[in-house]
This record gives structure tokens, sequence and C-alpha cells, in this order.
């Protein structure tokens, strides 16, 4: 007789079935793989911010970590002079007033509230229109909250957008009933002026469509380049909110510290279902990040001119080289179509390449979407010297 227990059935798992194979991770095992051999891989692949966190900000986190009263459940919501804080911030750097009750949320991270808040927004049965291509979790946040997905380019021209956005609104249905949209936009660094959002608000205005702007990028521009907050356009706040994040800008990345900022009713739904869900960041690096963001002004300006240096040095070394590139004004990353001779390989194929022949790792585009394809991105989350280092690599490839 067989003692063995019978075997469980398989598990039929939820909400992960419309989750595709992850593309970036032939690239990651081949550079695990490259470095396991002892080959030095520059990493330009992963947009992991390498710059220190702003010294004041680890100096209170030390501080407030060795108090045992901050060592309890926090809340939510985030505490209050967080919410003030980041009201504070976004007065100071866009004109914009916030009430901190009853408009600002904080978040664990930039992902975290994008994921809960399409929980609130959208249903199986609803539609939300998101970015092509994208960053996964524009796509992906939405999916998992069962929502059908239309996409739309952010390729072309603004008139393109406008073409695509009204095509597709008004030949869905049931109606959208949510527009995703983040600039500075990663992964193609595209970037847009005040007026664009001023049109984008009418536009949701008269469509009955709900505004979400992922704001990640808000403090990364060079060339004189200030990207705007689609809350500075009068009544933004009737059909939109904004995330807004200390990972860029404060280089604050491990730290998880995000806001939703703007409509307060969808505000107040997504406290509510937050306090179902979590009690917030660990209150230690809630009170640093006060910090952070009352007097580290100065270190964003020091952050965007290391980006700037390493921007620069990619952008001329690929030149130099005969790869043709445009500088972007805005993000951590440079976004490029692929060197000619190469268009046919496809981005994951010419990424697999560059790995192998030059020891440099890159995002192939395919994995931001079927419109990345033939492009592929850089992080500049290495140093100059590296990035030069990089660039040697690429000649080889090239030559």
């Amino acid at each position: 007789m067989d003692s063995r227990p019978p075997e469980s059935p398989p598990l039929d798992f939820r909400r992960i079935g419309s989750l595709p194979p992850y593309v970036f991770a032939t690239i990651d095992r081949l550079k695990l793989e490259a470095r396991r051999r002892g080959e030095d891989i520059i990493d330009l692949g992963f947009g992991n911010p390498d710059i220190p966190s702003p010294p004041v900000a680890v100096e209170k986190l030390r501080e407030a970590a060795l108090n045992p009263r901050n060592h309890r459940y926090s809340s939510s919501r985030g505490i209050p002079n967080l919410r003030k804080a980041v009201a504070d911030r976004y007065q100071r750097r866009f004109g914009v007033e916030l009430d901190p009750e009853t408009e600002v949320i904080t978040t664990i991270g930039a992902k975290e509230g994008l994921a809960h808040l399409m929980w609130v927004l959208v249903q199986p049965g609803d539609t939300a229109l998101v970015p092509e291509p994208s960053y996964p979790i524009h796509i992906y946040a939405a999916s998992i909250a069962g929502a059908d997905i239309h996409r739309i380019s952010v390729l072309g021209t603004e008139g393109d957008f406008y073409q695509h956005l009204t095509d597709t609104v008004t030949n869905t249905w049931p109606r959208p009933r949510v527009l995703v949209i983040s600039f500075p936009h990663n992964p193609t660094t595209t970037t847009v002026e005040l007026p664009f959002f001023e049109r984008l608000v009418d536009f949701a205005r008269a469509h009955g469509l709900f505004l979400v702007h992922d704001f990640a990028y808000a403090d990364i521009s060079f060339d004189g380049y200030e990207p705007p907050s689609l809350l500075q356009v009068p009544g933004a706040k009737d059909v939109g909110v904004e995330l807004y994040t200390l990972t860029k800008g404060h280089s604050m990345a491990g730290w998880r510290v995000g806001f939703v900022v703007g409509n307060s009713h969808v505000i107040s739904a997504l406290a509510k279902i937050k306090s179902y869900l979590d009690y917030g960041t660990f209150q230690p690096i809630q009170i640093a990040s006060i910090v952070a963001l009352n007097d580290a002004d100065e270190y964003i300006g020091k952050v965007n001119d290391t980006y700037r240096g390493r921007r620069d040095a990619l952008i001329e070394g690929l030149n130099r080289v005969g790869w043709e590139v445009v500088a972007p004004k805005g993000t951590m990353f440079v976004w490029a179509g692929l060197p000619e001779g190469y268009e046919e390989m496809g981005s994951l194929d010419f990424a697999v390449h560059l790995l192998e022949k030059g020891r440099v790792a890159v995002s192939p585009g395919v994995g931001f979407g079927p419109s990345g394809e033939g492009h592929v991105r850089f992080a500049l989350v290495e140093n100059e010297h590296r990035i030069r280092q990089a660039v040697r690599g690429i000649r080889q490839v090239l030559e």
C-alpha cells in the first residue's frame, strides 16, 4: 500500500495570469552569469539610483531610530508633519496650495501608491488608459485591479498623442474611466510644458476621465527645463491626482517614501483602503523625510548636477563612436534608437550582444511595450569614469 500523502491539486492563482514573462530577466540572468565568471559588467540597465541620500536625512533617521517611541505602529496616511512638508514643497516648487489634511497622503513609495490607487479607481469591467511605451507598473497596477487596458502612445508629437487619445476614448465602450500619464516619461524621457496639461484637464472634464499623473521625475531636469505639475492647472484637482516621490530628486530610493496629492475625495478613498492594508512607512523614515523635504532643496541641485554630468558623458561618447542620440531634458535615463546597421537585430538581441561583447548592460526597449522595440534604455547609475569605460566597450561592439 502506498503510504505517501496524496498530491495537492495545482493552485489556480488569481490576478497574476495577466502578467507576462519578465522581458528583462534574460539580461539579468546573463549579467549574473558574466559576473560569476569574474567579468566586469557596467550595469546601465536597472534604474537603481546610486547617489547617496541627503546627509541631513540620514542623520535624522539615525536619531529618530534611537527613540523607542518611534518603533510602534505609525499611521497609514503619514504623520501630519510629513504631509505638511510635502504641501510646503509643492507651494515652494510649483506655487500649488495643498491641504495636508485632505489633499495629501503618504504612500510606501510611488509604486505602492499607484497600485492601491487603482484599487479605488477601477474594477473588472472598467477601462484604464495607460502610456505606451510604459514603465510596467503603469500598465499592471490597473490590470491587477481588474481593468481592461488600452494603450496611448507617447511617441511622436503632442498632436499625435491627442489624436490617439481622442480616437480611443470615443471608440471605446464602456468609456474609459482613468488615464495614467507620467512626464518626464520613463523610459522615453519625453517632456511636456504646462499647456499640455491645461489641454488635458479640459479633455478629462469633457470626457469624464480621471487623471493620474506619476510625477516620479519632478526633480530631475536639465538645460533650464522645469517639469510642470499637473496641479498647476486651475481645476486640475477636480479631475486628477499626482504621485510625488523622494526616490529620484532626493535619491532616497530604498526608503520607500511617496505621496499622492490632489483630489480630496480620491485621497479619502485611498486612505480608507490603506487603513485596512498597512500602518505606513517606519516612523523614523517619515521623520527623516520631513527634514529631506524641508532642508534638502539644495541637495536636489547637486543630484541634478551629477546626472547631468553622466548624461553628457554618455551622449558625447555615443555620438563620438557614431551612435547618434539626442540628450534628454529630464529623467535619469537616455532613450536611444538602435545604432545604424543593428535595426534588424531587435532590442533584446542587441542588448544581449552589447552585454556579451561590450560588457555593458542596458534595458531592451521591447520590455516597455511593443512600441519600445527598436530602442534601448540607458540608466545613468554609474559615475562618469565608468560611463566612459562603457562607451569604450560599446565602440568595440560597433567597430
